[in-house]
């Protein structure tokens, strides 16, 4: 029999002593929510979080009919658990809306603004996943986020403001229409990301700062506009600004994810706007080179999706520079 795991330690241990503490039954609920809320922190594999679930749906039960506020918040914590829980189905999402749903419930009435405002963004989060899965509508992500940003305003909680800002804006680019409402959402979105960015510097939120400038720069290369050519320079601009705070050595994914934009990018653009029937062969050489970087840190890290991907983009332009040197 193999030797359990140091989480199955953990998680055994947590019952063992809850089980034999001389405390009230709220006091054994929070025990077991606070050793839940250490696994999930840093998990190294899915057995964690599932074993954080496990310790919520424990410490749920455990808490009295009076300490219905205590079971809101720990039912939060699970719904976040489960959300980051891989899984290919919509079950576990689903559960997560369910328990952020059933929380908010009791939230809304008991709990402090923050956490209502907390619990509707990763309910909008849930939301939002399931309606790429067909499952739920994204207009509900949406309606979650705006209700989560009463609280989190740009002053009090940059930080949250700007995540709320990105995720309101990757909603509006994920609605599915094909006229003008399409472009209205997409300008939306570009506002969004904007706003995201007078809330947070790249000194003070690095992430959310190199988060938000990297997906403004996809939605400004992908809007549907007459000025396809401004709107890429501008999304140079924001992937450049993206990677001052994202660096190979400190975040590698992200940094490599940044590049591979930042190559799409140049090589659907005219190396001089003002000439654009000279063609771009300085920015597909650029590109080339980025991509190659890209290719090799995903490789690195065992990312073969996003190498493929990268792959694929590196021959396409191989080709169209062998076909322009022939003419």
């Amino acid at each position: 029999m193999p030797a359990p795991s140091r989480t199955e330690s953990v998680v055994a241990a947590a019952l063992r002593s809850v089980t034999e503490a001389d405390a009230r039954a709220a006091e054994k609920a929070e025990m077991l929510m606070e050793v839940a809320m250490g696994v999930q922190q840093k998990p190294k594999a899915a057995a964690d979080l599932e074993a954080a679930c496990a310790l919520y749906a424990e410490a749920i039960a455990l808490c009295p009919p009076e300490g219905a506020l205590l079971a809101a918040r720990i039912r939060a914590r699970m719904g976040t658990a489960l959300m980051a829980t891989p899984a290919e189905g919509p079950e576990l999402l689903t559960a997560a809306r369910d328990a952020l749903e059933t929380a908010l419930a009791t939230l809304a009435a008991e709990g402090l603004e923050t956490e209502v405002a907390e619990a509707e963004m990763n309910l909008g989060l849930a939301l939002q996943n399931l309606a790429g899965m067909n499952r739920a509508r994204i207009q509900d992500a949406v309606a979650a986020y705006q209700r989560a940003l009463r609280a989190f305003d740009r002053e009090r909680h940059p930080k949250e403001f700007a995540i709320l800002q990105n995720n309101l804006a990757t909603a509006f680019l994920s609605m599915p229409f094909a006229d003008e409402r399409a472009r209205l959402r997409e300008a939306l979105a570009v506002q969004a990301f904007e706003e995201g960015l007078r809330a947070v510097s790249k000194i003070d939120h690095p992430v959310e700062f190199a988060m938000l400038q990297n997906n403004l720069g996809n939605a400004l290369q992908y809007v549907s506009s007459s000025h396809r050519v401004e709107n890429g320079f501008r999304a140079l601009d924001a992937y450049d600004a993206a990677l001052e705070a994202r660096t190979r050595r400190d975040a590698p994914s992200e940094y490599a994810n940044t590049i591979a934009n930042k190559a799409n990018c140049l090589a659907n653009l005219p190396d001089d706007p003002a000439r654009p029937e000279a063609g771009n062969p300085r920015n597909l050489d650029a590109a080339t080179a980025l991509y190659a970087e890209a290719r090799e840190i995903f490789l690195a890290l065992g990312e073969t999706g996003k190498a493929d991907a990268v792959a694929e983009a590196l021959a396409e332009i191989e080709t169209e520079l062998t076909q322009s040197l022939r003419h």
